[in-house]
């Protein structure tokens, strides 16, 4: 532990640091003490998370020590107690008249982050220093609930309503337990994240929910997602308390996006329709039990356990607000995908049609939320509340404030000076009536039905929340990631002050980082993901074959980043059909995020993996610009020595909200407020994408031994303008090359030179290490998997559920050498093979149904997307690489068929784990009733193979956008030749498909003569070394005796890595 002193502030940090992070902790005190703003970069890898928490809790520490040298000097009358620690010496704050003189005035740290899984990194960095704060971390009942009544509800509002319940009646046994816990010295004197919270509960039968908010009050550091603070309503859902309070916005990158989001509403006809229903159902059950005996007029609704009364004549009368809203939004003749837009204040007068006013907004808002709780407690049936829940979110937003008569005209112009209000039709295809089958087809009768309107209300300033905490009191708010470049646009949208400022420089040397801007591919076509030339054969081609060259000289791991999913698979579909992505597969397997999250670690367990395997040269990750890989991961070392930007990735720029958002900021631009400098439209249109790019640069260098190649492969990287948006550790390094052949030339000497002055990180087998799958397991199970050595490793790159285990998927299981890696590549590509038990349960049942009929059980949800692009890559790897390197051993195709039969068994049981987890996730978020009545309907199906009947029986699911995913997860259960027509309905109801392909309605038996005919006519593996021009350099130093030269990759042509002549297809194999 170093000790070092900061503008007299004393701090303790776990080693010696760098200048880079003296100067940010620095910069970090200098907010707290002058009570300024803050807008801090530093780039990825330089520790700025550990600085942030050092720095923050030193002076907070420091804090309470001048308000005991003030207790001193009041108690000695001004006398020095030590002669040799003067009063002087504790700082201003020890005299100071101002001086709080009290212990619990010292301010609280607010530490906020996007996700729960960064803030558990947090955390962890946290338990690394010396400081013992007490510590809360805020979570939803959804995280942090454990009563099963409560969790099986199916969405979250209604968890919500379900816990207020139980909580006023005492009838939640963790809940009664808070009191007594919530002083235990475990949980006091531990430093907890959301996962040990939710583990301490279970333990002690308490409710963690409850247990943090008590923690809270004492805390010295609470740690929350950054939309808690920013939606009002969040905030005031938990009681944050800022007054006073030091706010800390991490990774605050995406801050501006959260801002406008949490302050702005869509309200569908989907939303309106289901609060009628709702309350009309609940008007008519009343209305029948009083026509039994009671009068209208003493009638009084008992909501569940609350105690709550709701005459029946308000019931109605809120029935006919919502009807009032329906037509009111319905009646506007809006444009076909244009719309129409008002300005903000505009809201107040489409609300009065409704009868929404200052005047009635209390009256309705808790009418709504009495309705909301007593629908929320009913047994039996489910009734979707959530339009009921969003309208009463509306007002809440809309109608902020108290204000006078005569201060309310004023208070609407300045509530939504920063707003507009936008009208136009809904194309979700969400159905109004829920009675109706959903699953019916609609093309002749909607279509004659006009389409409902949707209402949106957007906010265009991010500055309209932040100078909402400001108004809080606090005492400072910084904002601090490594993207946040350039400074100077990033505050202005923020419309509050930031006197400190810091743009910090890299921790690591010219030799360790290589930035070229590629201008045109090796066949001299110009590269550009522009929207009239990113779909040009010419150009996809030039691109295929840039990356294919690139993937011959990077080491190792190697990320490419597309603008958009849709970019990326119409690319990949390209690339696929010409070849070039074969060219890419055969020196590094390729890997695919994919769009939903339900594979995505499995993806990336077998990303890692691939990269270790001391058998392989590597993999490659090809990903999108704003995904989960650009922002959430760490591919330090191995796992990234190069990335590649195929494009920048702009907003769509016909989206009606990014319209708008760029003329409000040309209006404002126009206005020129006084004191506030607004980006133009363009301005900000710009930025957009180049803090995209920046984000997905910063996954290669994580530390100060790391290094990597950038390699921007778009013709408008070369231009000043953009350079100058790219971060300022990486504008110094940056190069622009005409020439295809240099960029090769002067890539292959970057890392023959960095790979000899670096330490190299050892690659480990997948036998030897089971460092991917430790991240999934307990303590205790990878001490008995792994030898003391393996489980100390250093955890190099960080997948997103290692640091919350509930949003943890079963592993695949480990395996070694190319046995484990087939069986990813097998599994990814649905060759699934008919397993040889019998069916013990419902769960074998099902996953066997398909295989009586001689057909295939399709893939996951969405999987296809993320598999290896060619079938057999994976299964031939080892035998590929020993004819790359010019080995003569002899394979026979009937060991490789063995080794094909070993692997596609495995799969089976990856298949098997992942069903039992779908399961599991559709009865945890499900009643009782619906799960039962799907188990039901699928059981049927697989003895009708009727799949209309599934259809009409699933369609439950429909009902809810945060059941979508359940629906698309049936997919696992259709059968092949039912598998397109059921992607289309789901892409129908609910805008997205389960990513259906041909393959996957292939039956087992066509499948495996697929498979077969493909291994017949592809010979792997030859006997004979490859011709001369054809060996690689190891190759020919080894046969002649010589020490094998730096890899390189060459051609007949003598050009480095040429893709203009392709090698000819090797000579047929020799048994």
């Amino acid at each position: 532990m170093t000790s070092l002193t900061l503008k007299g502030v004393t701090v303790n940090f776990p080693f010696v640091p760098y200048d880079c992070q003296k100067d940010y902790m620095s910069k970090v005190i200098e907010c707290l003490q002058e009570k300024a703003n803050g807008v801090l970069e530093s780039p990825t890898g330089t520790g700025k998370t550990l600085c942030l928490l050092c720095a923050t809790l030193a002076w907070r520490e420091r804090f309470k020590d001048t308000i005991s040298a003030r207790k001193v000097t009041e108690r000695l009358k001004g006398e020095e107690m030590f002669s040799n620690t003067p009063l002087s010496s504790w700082g201003t704050a020890a005299t100071d008249g101002d001086t709080p003189t009290y212990y619990t005035d010292v301010p609280k740290i607010i530490y906020a982050s996007r996700t729960h899984s960064q803030l558990a990194q947090v955390i962890k960095e946290l338990k690394n220093t010396s400081y013992k704060p007490k510590v809360c971390v805020l979570g939803s009942r959804e995280q942090l609930c454990i009563n099963p009544e409560v969790m099986k509800q199916q969405s979250n509002h209604v968890k919500v309503h379900s816990c207020r319940a139980k909580v006023s009646t005492r009838s939640c046994v963790y809940y009664n337990n808070v009191e007594e816990k919530s002083t235990d010295k475990e949980l006091v004197n531990s430093v907890l994240d959301v996962e040990d919270l939710v583990k301490f509960g279970n333990k002690q039968r308490v409710c963690p929910y409850y247990l943090s908010r008590s923690l809270k009050q004492q805390a010295d550091i609470v740690f929350t997602p950054y939309n808690y603070l920013l939606d009002p309503k969040s905030r005031r859902a938990h009681n944050i308390e800022l007054n006073g309070a030091v706010v800390i916005f991490d990774e605050a990158h995406n801050v501006e996006k959260t801002c406008e989001e949490s302050t702005s509403f869509d309200l569908t006809p989907y939303d309106v329709a289901s609060a009628i229903t709702a309350v009309d159902r609940l008007l008519a059950e009343q209305a029948k039990e009083a026509s039994h005996g009671d009068t209208v007029s003493d009638f009084n609704v008992e909501s569940l356990n609350s105690g709550l009364k709701l005459e029946l004549a308000t019931i109605a009368k809120i029935k006919q607000i919502l009807l009032d809203l329906e037509t009111v939004i319905d009646s506007y003749d809006v444009p076909n995908e244009v719309g129409i837009t008002k300005p903000g204040i505009f809201i107040y007068e489409l609300l009065e049609r409704a009868h929404l006013t200052y005047s009635s907004k209390t009256a309705v808002q808790e009418a709504l939320e009495q309705i909301t709780g007593y629908l929320a407690g009913q047994p039996g049936v489910f009734v979707n509340t959530s339009g009921l829940q969003q309208l009463t979110n509306i007002i809440q937003l809309v109608f902020c404030g108290e204000p006078s008569e005569k201060e309310k005209q004023q208070q609407m112009e300045t509530n939504t000076a920063h707003f507009k209000v936008h009208i136009h039709q809904d194309t979700s295809h969400q159905k109004k009536n829920q009675s109706m089958d959903v699953w019916a087809s609609s093309s002749s009768s909607s279509s004659s039905k006009k389409q409902g309107n949707i209402l949106s209300y957007w906010c265009f300033s991010p500055g309209y929340s932040m100078q909402s905490l400001v108004d809080q009191g606090v005492r400072c708010i910084i904002l601090t990631s490594g993207t946040l470049s350039p400074l100077s646009s990033f505050t202005s949208e923020m419309r509050i002050k930031f006197p400190v400022s810091l743009e910090n420089s890299h921790v690591i040397e010219r030799d360790q980082i290589f930035v070229s801007v590629i201008e045109r591919g090796p066949d001299g076509e110009q590269l550009s993901s522009a929207f009239a030339r990113r779909f040009i054969p010419e150009n996809m081609s030039s691109l295929g074959k840039t990356v294919a060259n690139l993937s011959r000289v990077v080491p190792h791991g190697l990320l490419v980043f597309f603008p958009s999913f849709s970019v990326m698979e119409k690319t990949l579909d390209f690339w696929r059909a010409n070849g070039h992505a074969d060219r890419i597969e055969t020196v590094k397997p390729m890997f695919v995020e994919p769009r939903g999250k339900g594979t995505f670690n499995e993806v990336m367990d077998g990303y890692y993996n691939k990269v270790n395997d001391p058998s392989s040269k590597g993999g490659s990750f090809f990903a999108v610009c704003r995904g989960k890989a650009s922002e959430g991961l760490d591919f330090a070392d191995t796992f990234g020595r190069g990335v590649v930007i195929t494009g920048l990735p702009f907003p769509p720029r016909m989206d009606p909200r990014v319209v708008l958002k760029m003329q409000f900021l040309d209006e404002m631009c126009r206005k020129k407020a006084p004191g506030v400098k607004y980006l133009s439209g363009q301005e900000w249109y710009s930025q957009q994408a180049f803090r995209a790019v920046n984000q997905a640069i910063g996954r290669v260098i994580r530390h100060k031994d790391d290094y990597g190649a950038i390699l921007l492969c778009d013709q408008r990287f070369k231009s000043s303008n953009a350079r100058a948006q790219l971060p300022s550790w990486v504008r110094p390094y940056v190069r622009v090359y005409s020439s295809f052949g240099n960029v090769i030339r002067d890539l292959s000497q970057f890392f023959r030179v960095a790979q000899k002055l670096r330490p190299v990180a050892e690659k480990k087998g997948a036998a030897e290490s089971c460092e991917a799958v430790c991240l999934s397991a307990p303590l205790s199970s990878c001490s008995t998997s792994c030898s003391p050595s393996q489980s100390s490793i250093t955890q190099k790159a960080k997948v997103l559920d290692a640091h919350l285990p509930s949003l943890k998927r079963k592993r695949l299981n480990d395996h070694s050498g190319a046995a484990g890696m087939a069986r990813i590549c097998v599994e990814y590509e649905c060759e699934l093979q008919e397993s040889q038990r019998r069916p013990a349960n419902l769960l074998d049942a099902l996953e066997r149904g398909d295989h009586h009929s001689g057909e295939d059980e399709g893939a996951a949800v969405g999987e296809e997307k993320a598999n290896h692009l060619s079938t057999l890559s994976l299964q031939c790897d080892k035998r590929m690489d020993d004819e790359m390197r010019g080995g003569k051993r002899k394979i026979k195709l009937v060991q490789q068929q063995k080794k094909s039969q070993v692997s596609e068994a495995v799969s089976g049981e990856g298949t098997s784990s992942r069903v039992k987890g779908f399961l599991a996730e559709m009865k945890k978020s499900l009643s009782q009733c619906n799960f039962e009545q799907i188990v039901q309907t699928l059981q049927t199906y697989k003895k009708t193979d009727d799949l209309d009947m599934l259809l009409t029986d699933t369609a439950v699911l429909t009902e809810d956008a945060n059941t979508y995913s359940l629906l698309r997860g049936l997919y696992q259960f259709i059968r092949p030749h039912h598998k397109q027509r059921f992607d289309e309905r789901c892409r129908d109801l609910t805008g997205g498909g389960c990513g259906y392909e041909p393959s996957h309605s292939l039956s087992v038996e066509e499948k495996k003569a697929l498979l077969n005919s493909a291994a017949v006519r592809r010979p792997a593996v030859s006997v004979t070394p490859p011709p001369l021009h054809l060996q690689s350099a190891e190759h020919r130093a080894t046969q002649q005796g010589r020490t094998p030269p730096e890899p390189e990759a060459s051609h007949c042509c003598s050009q480095t890595a040429c893709c203009r002549c392709d090698p000819p297809p090797p000579p047929p194999a020799v048994s």
